[in-house]
């Protein structure tokens, strides 16, 4: 028989049960448009954590207390990085531009009788140039506010909306642990990161944080909570990061394991790619599960549509059809049912993807290879689970069938 006749009949049959077509491809059509949207979604997942990574600022090392071991063994985080490691770090490593200290903690800041909790943070006059931020008003902390440990304070936007309202909030005074502030700078907006405000922050002088807010809390000196460097540039990031660590074990005396961990923005950005990427390929897998019911639907449709055109089968094979022209039949039926489910869920999973991508900060994009897969897939499926109802009816004898009509 030939294929066009046979592509013409499959397609009369599907339409006239409109119905029971339409429901057997309902899961192509999940499955393809989750497939499609879950690929989508990790990837702009991935791409906006890399976002966030870069927007910290330029060639970034990060050095934090202990270990990963350290850490998983204890909740407490250790007390190892001091600010004096800092000031070294500063002086001693050539291939560093920039090196900020930072001492944070969650406190309470009381203005005018109103109160909230916000992140405080000491640090140093360098922090904007460190993590590319800038001022939007009034100026941010100045060395002589460092060295003398003043009552000086730089407002995030997201804080001063919620502390001072629509005001400028220059020359306020707000109060945190009984001391009084008067707000010197705001920050222009950042943005989230990772989740976390960039903005719901408070800076103090990293000395006055020490010394009168959370007090000493370290036998070696001004505890930090970690240490941001910016190297002199890309190239200069692995030679920052060696001689930083021979220092810190020089000062530490360390003879094993440090205790410290350094992390540059690269290796942040391989560990966040992988996460990633294992959760893109677990929510495709998650997604795949209803190709395969939807397969599965296929063939239970096609098995039973052989049972109620047992007649038709026979009378065919009584007036000449070989099993082959039956076979192709049923097997186009199938592959019709899931290469057309296939398609509207392609549609259905683009039109997602982009609702995704406007209603999120996420960067969704239409990912072509995605998209021939999960169609490659879905025809495959249908070609595979259409095999045994069509074999089926293909071997049907045409005296048996006739006779049981």
């Amino acid at each position: 028989m030939d294929i066009l006749e046979s592509v013409k009949m499959a397609s009369a049959t599907l339409v006239a049960n409109r119905l029971r077509s339409s429901l057997t491809m309902l899961g192509m059509i999940i499955g393809n448009a989750s497939v499609i949207a879950m690929i989508a979604v990790g990837q702009g997942a991935q791409k906006y954590a890399s976002g966030q990574f870069e927007s910290l600022g330029p060639n970034i090392l990060f050095i934090v207390p202990g270990t990963d071991k350290a850490r998983r063994q204890t909740f407490e985080v250790p007390k190892t990085l001091v600010w004096a490691d800092a000031k070294a770090i500063k002086e001693a490593v050539s291939a560093v531009q920039s090196v900020i200290p930072q001492l944070q903690n969650q406190l309470t800041t009381v203005y005018q009788g109103a109160n909230t909790t916000a992140l405080v943070m000491g640090t140093t006059d360098e922090y904007p140039i460190v993590r590319n931020h800038d001022v939007a008003k009034g100026r941010f902390l100045s060395p002589q506010d460092i060295q003398r440990g003043n009552l000086v304070a730089v407002l995030g936007t997201d804080l001063a909306k919620r502390l001072v309202g629509s005001e400028n909030p220059i020359g306020k005074r707000i109060r945190i642990k009984n001391l009084n502030f008067e707000v010197v700078g705001l920050m222009e907006e950042k943005g989230s990161f990772l989740g976390s405000s960039q903005d719901d922050v408070i800076f103090i002088p990293i000395s006055t944080m020490a010394n009168r807010v959370v007090g000493s809390t370290s036998p070696f000196g001004t505890e930090l909570t970690f240490i941001s460097v910016s190297a002199k540039d890309e190239a200069s990031i692995p030679s920052a990061e060696f001689q930083i660590r021979n220092l810190l074990r020089i000062r530490h005396k360390i003879i094993d394991e440090d205790d410290f961990t350094i992390r540059t923005q690269k290796q942040a950005l391989e560990i966040i790619g992988n996460i990633s990427g294992a959760l893109t390929v677990m929510l495709a897998a998650i997604a795949s599960i209803s190709l395969l019911v939807g397969g599965i639907g296929i063939m239970n449709i096609m098995l039973v549509s052989v049972t109620e055109r047992i007649q038709e089968i026979g009378l065919r094979k009584a007036i000449g059809a070989s099993q082959s022209d039956i076979l192709v039949q049923f097997m186009i039926e199938a592959i019709i049912l899931s290469a057309v489910g296939g398609m509207i869920g392609t549609f259905v999973g683009v039109g997602g993807t982009v609702m995704v991508s406007s209603l999120t900060p996420l960067e969704t994009g239409i990912s072509v290879p995605a998209v021939m897969l999960a169609v490659g897939v879905s025809g495959g499926i249908g070609l595979f689970f259409g095999v045994v109802p069509a074999r089926r009816a293909a071997q049907l004898d045409p005296i048996v069938a006739l006779r049981s009509a």
